[in-house]
């Protein structure tokens, strides 16, 4: 495998860690990018890459991503994350998660790890045989903890209202067109709850069942995938696989708002500028969709309850206001002025 440190998205990492057990298969990534404000925090992805390298620059740009959302969050995290390289048939054993916890254990705390995509509670239940050190397991008689999906999905649904004020002013979604391009959990979640104020929806997955199952939960439409960025929408929700936002794609979109769940859907710095220079409000990824590890923050530290969990949710839409101020009064695209906060926040500006 390629070593992290000539690749781009190495950006200074504290540790990057190579995990591998041939006795139950497990080849792992884990990330430390940062604990300048404490342990770092970032879930676990389970991914089929086509390429090794591929699944360290995910590892990489993931866990500058969680340095990022957890310091803009306010909250005492640092960032990481760690990937599991899936075999072509996805194949999960309790021995395998058993394995990454001893390899999360043995990092004594630097790392706090999560679900992310492939990744479930039972998943994290195994983990937590072999660690401590997880987070996003059942409430045990709190009302925090669980699934972060759907406060991921509520974050997104507040800061896609807090865009469509800016840039359309209006107060709620009814009449409004939402593009939404993945249906997984999260967004599951944000369709439901776009429905529910009178969204359209248009919805795009490349598993189709799965489109049109959300599709007929939340009254929408299954359109294709190679047409959901392009379409005629108030806003467009990347809700799926990062870096989905480039030249050409960018060139394609026909909304005035981009604001979605997916992490690192900017595939390059570039590109933020591109879609301000389009005149498309952008809600930078890593501050809409903090609402999961928000939950898992006050979970994991034990310093609040879901009234807290809401709260903290609550700022999203804040700190996104916050970053398009300082966008309109020094010109810079929203990504770049994220970034520059963010950065600041970790000591790294």
């Amino acid at each position: 495998m390629t070593t992290p440190w000539g690749l781009p998205d190495f950006d200074e990492h504290e540790d990057v860690h190579f995990v591998t057990n041939d006795e139950c298969g497990l080849w792992a990534i884990i990330a430390v990018h940062s604990t300048h404000l404490g342990p770092a925090a970032g879930g676990c992805r389970f991914w089929h890459y086509a390429k090794d390298e591929e699944a360290l620059v995910d590892a990489l740009r993931l866990s500058r991503g969680m340095s990022y959302k957890n310091a803009m969050a306010g909250l005492p995290l640092g960032g990481g994350k760690s990937v599991i390289l899936a075999n072509e048939e996805r194949t999960k054993t309790p021995d395998m998660l058993h394995a990454f916890g001893k390899a999360v254990d043995h990092l004594g705390g630097r790392y706090v790890t999560a679900e992310d995509v492939g990744m479930s509670v039972a998943d994290m239940i195994e983990i937590s045989r072999s660690t401590r050190f997880v987070a996003g397991l059942p409430n045990s008689g709190s009302d925090v903890g669980g699934d972060p999906g759907p406060h991921t999905a509520l974050g997104i649904f507040l800061g896609i209202k807090a865009a469509v004020r800016r840039a359309l002013g209006k107060d709620r979604l009814d009449g409004l067109h939402i593009a939404l391009q993945g249906a997984g959990s999260v967004a599951t979640g944000v369709a439901l709850h776009a429905a529910a104020e009178g969204a359209k929806l248009s919805i795009a997955d490349i598993d189709e069942a799965r489109a049109k199952k959300l599709a007929s939960a939340s009254g929408g439409t299954v359109v294709s995938a190679d047409e959901i960025l392009g379409l005629d929408a108030d806003v467009v929700s990347p809700s799926a696989l990062g870096a989905i936002l480039n030249e050409n794609s960018i060139a394609q979109l026909k909304a005035p708002i981009v604001a979605g769940a997916a992490n690192n859907q900017l595939a390059t710095p570039q590109d933020g500028e591109r879609l301000h220079q389009r005149g498309i409000l952008y809600a930078p990824d890593y501050v809409i969709n903090a609402g999961g590890i928000i939950n898992v923050c006050t979970e994991y530290l034990a310093d609040g309850d879901a009234s807290l969990v809401r709260k903290r949710i609550e700022g999203i839409p804040v700190r996104l206001e916050q970053i398009w101020d300082e966008s309109e009064h020094s010109g810079r695209d929203p990504a770049a002025v994220a970034d520059a906060m963010a950065q600041r926040l970790i000591g790294r500006a």
